[in-house]
């Protein structure tokens, strides 16, 4: 596995991850003290505004994993990949995104730029 594939599997371990002390254990691995995490719906900086939006985003999506849709990209300190939020029950995807993550000398990410390519509608 690459740093990349690495850090991508940690990063997904922590949005998966459904207890808060999993989660907090699963953010710290994944992401420095001051990591941050960027989309257009959310902004958090350190471990514990990490680990709340990732809880606020399990709240919104019960019964919901994020998994990876294709290969990770990376060169230097820097990779991308896509992922979707999938229905546990049905397997439907409501939501799908790219991710860029900023990886620091210690293999753990720095900050996170998403950007979402699907989002549900709301009638």
């Amino acid at each position: 596995m690459t740093q990349y594939e690495t850090a991508v599997a940690r990063y997904f371990e922590a949005w998966n991850a459904t207890s808060p002390e999993a989660r907090a254990k699963a953010v710290a691995a994944a992401w420095t003290e001051d990591g941050s995490y960027t989309d257009p719906l959310a902004q958090a900086r350190g471990h514990e505004q990490v680990a709340a939006v990732i809880a606020g985003a399990q709240e919104q999506f019960p019964g919901f994993e994020f998994r990876l849709t294709g290969p990770v990209d990376g060169h230097h300190d820097t990779a991308r990949f896509s992922w979707e939020l999938v229905s546990l029950a049905d397997g439907s995807a409501p939501v799908a995104a790219t991710d860029v993550v900023v990886l620091a000398e210690d293999g753990r990410i720095s900050s996170v730029l998403g950007f979402l390519d699907r989002v549900p509608t709301t009638g």
